[in-house]
């Protein structure tokens, strides 16, 4: 049986890495062809019309695959895990293809969603059916799915460490005792194929093991901070979002996914028009924050940190099919930045970068409630003790500030309201 859960775990490493990547390119591959080139350099040469129209196209298309198959978007991996062991829905090849699809049009139309949500859920439908192949044990279903979902993260972020934490945290703490070898197996034989094609996000200026009083005196007064930013984000999500589709819509709850497709297709598009950068999952902006020595200029990043909550938020409610640990990691790392712009001015810091890789980790530790994959994230793209013992510390006392005022539920962060009053609803 060992053997058996060994051979289980490497083939899921494999398939998960290989097809992972495959994804990945195909995001760039799907990206370039809309916008014929980088978006970044073309946007400005293309018809204004012709903007609004690829982000709105891809999100109806994308509506109308959810519509018939809603497992591409309403299913965590822990439910997914849950579900199966309960024996209340099977994972299908048909899923599996539709969750790609919709995941490459929401990301490469410029909608601010995420690879790792699809990721995971790749790699456990990945290991779901070869644990079938395997004819393994029902017991340990839920198990080779935290390696597929571990794998899958892991590929995604070229990063083996953060993979492990997430599945850990997120889905496979009861088995940690028992599994985590193979969790570390199947991370370990995703990454590295996918480090041969994918960008990892790396920290080039770390000072390692230099500690320095000044970051962490810093660290303490962007808690509050970065707290505005949390709360504008759950306010224009919880509040804003949330009463336009509760109150403004209740009458045309029939076609509610079809007008935020259409505000969300215009959203994005205006979005791509005033700052392309502000776009898409944000991986590319996020190893730029943390890595750019030369001066950006504080009005710069504010306009791409408001459009990046604005963007994301709506990306939400018009159903794009995408994660949320890259959106909220880019919108934390531009606040991040923005902080060590008015550090720099102050002469208090010289490196605002710094703020940006802090800002990152915790941004998406907050609003995920994943503080350990955020505290591990740090460490494994930083080694450096000024960033590790500033996101600990910011994280905790940010996620409690921000639970004063607001519920924050991991299953539901990546949905709209609506589906969780839904879901209450038929609970109660």
């Amino acid at each position: 049986m060992i053997i058996k859960i060994i051979f289980a775990t490497i083939l899921t490493g494999i398939f998960s890495g290989i097809l992972i990547t495959i994804y990945e390119l195909l995001i760039i591959f799907v990206k370039t062809s809309l916008f014929m080139g980088d978006p970044k350099e073309t946007i400005s040469k293309l018809p204004v019309w012709y903007i609004y129209l690829i982000p709105t196209v891809a999100i109806f298309i994308v509506n109308i695959l959810v519509s018939r198959d809603p497992n591409i978007k309403e299913y965590t991996i822990n439910e997914i895990a849950d579900s199966i062991v309960k024996n209340r829905m099977t994972l299908r090849l048909k899923t599996l293809f539709f969750k790609i699809i919709s995941s490459t049009l929401s990301l490469a139309s410029g909608f601010m969603v995420g690879t790792e949500g699809p990721s995971a859920g790749i790699g456990a439908m990945i290991a779901y059916n070869i644990h079938k192949l395997f004819k393994l044990p029902k017991m340990l279903v839920k198990m080779m799915i935290s390696v597929g979902a571990s794998s899958a993260i892991a590929a995604i972020f070229v990063s083996p460490l953060t993979g492990i934490a997430f599945a850990v945290e997120y889905i496979a703490y009861q088995f940690l005792k028992k599994h985590i070898a193979y969790l570390i197996v199947g991370s370990i034989i995703a990454f590295a194929i996918s480090i041969n094609f994918l960008e990892p996000i790396n920290f080039y200026y770390s000072v390692g093991r230099n500690f320095d009083l000044k970051f962490f005196i810093a660290s303490l007064v962007f808690i509050p901070y970065i707290t505005v930013f949390v709360y504008f984000y759950l306010f224009l999500k919880k509040k804003v979002l949330r009463f336009i589709d509760l109150e403004i819509f209740k009458n045309a709850s029939k076609y509610r996914n079809y007008i935020f497709s259409i505000i969300g297709g215009g959203v994005v598009g205006t979005i791509l028009l005033i700052e392309p950068h502000a776009a898409f999952s944000g991986k590319e902006m996020v190893n730029y924050l943390i890595n750019k020595q030369s001066g950006l200029g504080l009005e710069f990043v504010f306009t791409i940190l408001i459009l990046r909550i604005i963007g994301t938020t709506v990306s939400i409610y018009a159903n794009s099919v995408g994660g949320m640990f890259l959106p909220l990691m880019t919108i934390g790392a531009l606040a991040g930045y923005s902080f060590g712009i008015i550090l720099a001015d102050f002469n208090i810091i010289k490196e605002p970068f710094y703020f940006a890789s802090v800002g990152a980790a915790v941004f998406m530790g907050v609003l995920m409630k994943l503080p350990l994959t955020s505290l591990v994230l740090s460490l494994e793209t930083t080694f450096d003790y000024n960033i590790v013992i500033a996101t600990g510390i910011v994280v905790v006392a940010v996620e409690y500030i921000s639970s004063l005022y607001f519920h924050i539920s991991r299953k539901y962060i990546g949905r709209a309201d609506k589906i969780w009053l839904r879901f209450k609803n038929k609970k109660d």
